[in-house]
């Protein structure tokens, strides 16, 4: 079996604000450590399953976050930005399933630690077709178009109920209880490891007896539309080839395919965002 751990930075272990995520902060240095140690404790846990060959995708930030140095070595790291498929670089390599480790919830979430939909300045909302959708839904989906279900998430209460709600009765780990967007009751590193680790063997036990959730597919063609924050990104975004002008702040791009509007969903945050 052909694992991708993707994994994110706001829903690990103990982070409740954006000096624990970000790089010129010295709290960041700390959680990049327990960043590693949950996505190694997902690595033993489909180890233990018998899951034979794993890649991790780093998707925080510009990608150099987890310390290969710690990382358990049955897997291989991909890292760096950009890359063809960011926060799920390899699910194009025929993988069979997927685990989404430090997953956060859809901006505009209640009691969500660091609710954003991939960029916190300039990302309003964000929809597939008429649907809303956050970073779990965006990524499942690409991975669901190459065949490959979620598998497990985890994250805080929020992030895991949205990821429910996308994908169904997927294995979970709940990391933490946000009360707000920077606050959380967290639970210890000992503590969550075990809670990943054990979730993922569940998991792949489940795929493996023909009980996973099936893969995320959304109705083609696909169109994916961003509010921006302010108009003028707007201004920059609808010059994508393509890309359709809906109002001041909102732009649309129709694709035949999920992984061609994930990258032009991309395309258009990044115009935007200059």
């Amino acid at each position: 079996m052909k694992l991708l751990i993707a994994v994110d930075m706001e829903g690990i272990t103990g982070v409740v604000n954006w000096d624990h995520v970000t790089p010129s902060h010295a709290e960041y240095q700390r959680f990049r450590h327990l960043m590693t140690a949950d996505v190694n404790a997902a690595i033993c846990g489909a180890a233990d399953a018998g899951v034979e060959e794993i890649i991790v995708s780093d998707g925080h930030w510009s990608g150099t976050n987890l310390l290969i140095e710690e990382l358990d070595p049955l897997a291989r790291l991909n890292c760096g930005s950009p890359a063809p498929f960011s926060m799920v670089q390899g699910a194009n390599q025929k993988i069979d399933a997927a685990f989404f480790i430090g997953y956060h919830a859809h901006i505009g979430s209640q009691n969500a630690i660091l609710d954003h939909t991939w960029s916190s300045t300039a990302v309003a909302n964000v929809w597939l077709n008429d649907r809303i959708a956050g970073e779990i839904g965006l990524n499942a989906a690409v991975c669901g178009a190459f065949d490959a279900p979620v598998l497990m998430v985890s994250g805080d209460q929020t992030a895991i109920a949205e990821a429910r709600d996308w994908l169904g009765e997927i294995e979970t780990a709940v990391v933490k209880q946000a009360s707000g967007r920077f606050a959380a009751e967290c639970l210890p590193p000992p503590v969550t490891q075990k809670l990943i680790r054990e979730s993922a063997t569940r998991a792949v036990r489940r795929y493996m007896k023909g009980r996973a959730p099936a893969p995320l597919k959304v109705d083609l063609p696909v169109t994916v539309t961003v509010e921006f924050t302010y108009s003028n990104m707007a201004d920059l975004a609808a010059m994508l080839p393509g890309a359709a002008r809906l109002d001041a702040r909102k732009v649309a791009y129709t694709a035949a395919d999920m992984p061609t509007a994930y990258r032009a969903f991309r395309s258009l945050v990044g115009l935007g965002n200059k």
